[in-house]
């Protein structure tokens, strides 16, 4: 019998999005295939603290999004640690050695998971991972990064404006609205679950709306609304990425809220497929590739784009590490083109080690003769 993968699950995190990535790593592991992997679950609490978890009693309240919880029942401290070219996982409090990890799946939405800055760490030790890589997480965070490679390499995206704290000063209603109309949105540059954002309809929204995105970053963007649907696209791949087929969101609330996306199961309606005709699958589909090969991704992202009633496309942003709870539109758009979510997993931890088996080719040295 083959050895199975050691799949480091690495979960959780610092971010506003830690109850999501609870949600989504609750999904993964129940649809891994386990007579392939053998997992390994760390869950990192919102301090920023790893503890590893036993698969039976990981969360808490994990039925209810409301309350759902990393379980921190285990107090021992936990670390990835570089030794003879193999990434062990260390239990420092006991001091003892738990063996090595073939491959990590970082589900860690938003900031300290999302940004390339647990992608850095696996990089320095060695690992492989799943999904985009340093470059890609990190621009992919960025709103306003991700914006403007999008802009230069000419695809289609809303009008945006970007201000940061020595600039927030200068944020005048009455600008804004010369230059982007009304309603807008405004949004924290870097987060992402809709966490923080507001669509501004009128003046009396417009404080609350900036302070309430400068509370969970240093850079905010006001943005164009596109009056039209919601589509939504996933792609998977390294470097011959391909792309599911379109889903469309319907929220029921004024937008795709947090509330909508992973609270209130009645919040949003998911056209899965999207009804669209064969041209704009087409169009979306070749949007959603550029837009994943422009921000230099890998293994995965979800592309939100909107289409307008006569038929413009304007692409939103890219998730690169996109949800993956039971109402999460990247799973289950693949489930809709023919890919279950057990060989999704499985396709994903296979693109992170042949990326690393590619990458482990590469010189790191020059030799002086």
């Amino acid at each position: 019998m083959a050895k199975k993968v050691r799949v480091g699950i690495l979960f959780g995190g610092k971010s506003a999005e830690h109850e999501v990535a609870l949600q989504s790593a609750k999904n993964i592991i129940e649809a891994i295939d386990r007579n392939k992997y053998e997992v390994v679950l760390i869950g990192i609490d919102k301090r920023g603290h790893w503890h590893l978890n036993e698969s039976s009693h990981y969360l808490l309240n994990e039925n209810n999004p409301k309350l759902i919880a990393l379980n921190k029942a285990n107090t021992d401290t936990v670390a990835l640690v570089p030794t003879d070219n193999k990434t062990q996982l260390v239990v420092v409090r006991e001091g003892r050695m738990t063996g090595t990890l073939d491959v990590v799946f970082p589900v860690l939405h938003g900031p300290f998971g999302e940004d390339g800055t647990i992608q850095g760490l696996l990089k320095l030790l060695g690992v492989p991972f799943v999904g985009a890589d340093v470059l890609g997480s990190a621009v992919g965070m960025d709103k306003d990064v991700m914006k403007r490679l999008l802009r230069d390499a000419g695809l289609p995206i809303p009008k945006f404006l970007v201000f940061d704290l020595n600039t927030r000063s200068g944020i005048q209603f009455r600008n804004v609205v010369d230059q982007l109309g009304l309603p807008f949105f405004v949004k924290p540059a870097n987060l992402g679950s809709s966490v923080g954002i507001n669509k501004v309809s009128a003046e009396a929204d417009f404080s609350f709306s900036i302070d309430d995105a400068f509370k969970y970053d240093n850079k905010i963007l006001i943005e164009q609304f596109i009056k039209g649907r919601e589509i939504e696209c996933s792609v998977l791949g390294n470097y011959e990425p391909i792309s599911s087929l379109p889903g469309e969101v319907i929220p029921k609330h004024d937008f795709y809220s947090y509330q909508a996306k992973y609270i209130d199961e009645n919040g949003a309606m998911l056209e899965i497929p999207a009804k669209l005709p064969n041209h704009l699958v087409t169009q979306i589909q070749y949007l959603a590739i550029r837009a994943f090969k422009t921000l230099c991704c890998w293994g995965m992202a979800r592309v939100d784009l909107f289409l307008t009633p006569d038929e413009q496309i304007f692409i939103n942003e890219i998730n690169t590490i996109p949800g993956f709870t039971r109402i999460s539109m990247y799973p289950k758009l693949w489930e809709a083109t023919g890919i279950s979510n057990t060989e999704l997993i499985d396709r994903l931890i296979q693109l992170a080690l042949e990326k690393y088996k590619t990458e482990k080719k590469l010189k790191s040295s020059y030799d002086i003769k």
